[in-house]
């Protein structure tokens, strides 16, 4: 998918250690709880996200709808775990990556599900679906990847405002949404009697921060009010799941590069000084260990995207 500059999807990453994972199980099911399972996608060599699944009584709620190929990849993994039908994939916000698999699990019988913002987001970057011109990102993406080529747009069809509950007596989730953050309509799945949060990319566990769609400082506001469900369990949008330390070091992150950036901007420091600054912010970031994994090829961008936040000038090219 074609995004500004500043977007990067770095792989090249040293993970902390993990309380429950040492080490990343891409292409992997892991059972998180009973009925509730993670794979993580291959983001590194097909730009897959990650994604959950749970198992009803009657049904399966699935988190995310991933690119079209990776909805290929994880429908018989699901079947080879329960014969029960996929019934709704919820798409944690718009992003290709996240969404365009949409008819892939609508031609597996489930609708997709989102925020009233993910919508908003779909009509503001898919102009060509809607009739506001185009080529949107949809058609952006399709020339480079097969797969979106082949398939076609599936916007979500069954919207909430701040909350949906699947509930059959047994297993809950909560589809939950809390304020800007990676975008303007991202949704959390959250599991209250087992503790466990699938974050979309609004928490990611690895170098993979996106920032054109979203808010830092709302960003982080968002994360610290989830932080307050008391999660046990983070399963992120990309990257290795873990404990609530991940959510802890996603805030952290953004806290340490928007603090260094504010202080730059406060000193009246210009686009340009700020720009020349980035290694050394980069160095501030990189002293705390347990932030090293965050910081990729993107980095840049998100200084940037910080400032101009913060009301100063796009950086000069």
């Amino acid at each position: 998918m074609k995004m500004p500059r500043w977007f990067s999807l770095s792989v090249a990453l040293s993970f902390a250690v993990l309380p429950l994972l040492a080490r990343a199980q891409v292409n992997v099911v892991q059972t998180v709880a009973p009925n509730v399972y993670f794979h993580e996608g291959d983001i590194g060599r097909k730009g897959h996200c990650n994604n959950g699944w749970i198992v009803f009584a009657d049904y399966v709620l699935v988190i995310d709808g991933n690119f079209p190929s990776g909805a290929q990849e994880v429908i018989p993994k699901i079947k080879a775990l329960t014969d029960k039908p996929i019934r709704f994939a919820f798409n944690t916000h718009h992003h290709g990556d996240h969404a365009y698999g949409n008819q892939v699990w609508h031609e597996a019988g489930a609708m997709p599900v989102a925020h009233v913002g993910a919508l908003a987001e779909f009509k503001k970057y898919e102009t060509n679906y809607f009739g506001g011109g185009g080529p949107g990102r949809w058609e952006d993406a399709a020339k480079g990847r097969p797969d979106v080529a082949a398939s076609r747009l599936k916007i979500p069809t069954v919207l909430f405002k701040q909350d949906l509950y699947f509930d059959d007596g047994k297993q809950r989730v909560e589809l939950l949404h809390f304020g800007v953050a990676h975008t303007h309509g991202d949704g959390f799945a959250w599991l209250p009697n087992e503790k466990v949060l699938f974050t979309g990319d609004a928490c990611v566990n690895g170098p993979y921060n996106y920032v054109g769609d979203g808010n830092i400082g709302d960003w982080i506001k968002t994360l610290q009010a989830v932080q307050k469900l008391g999660p046990k369990f983070i399963c992120p949008g990309h990257g290795a799941m873990g404990g609530p330390e991940i959510l802890e070091d996603q805030i952290n992150f953004f806290v340490t590069l928007r603090g260094e950036v504010q202080r730059l901007h406060a000193a009246g420091k210009s686009a340009a000084e700020v720009k020349a600054a980035v290694d050394d912010i980069k160095a501030k970031v990189k002293a705390n260990d347990r932030l090293l994994r965050y910081v990729g090829g993107g980095f840049a961008g998100q200084v940037e995207k910080a400032f101009v936040e913060l009301g100063g000038a796009a950086f000069p090219k």
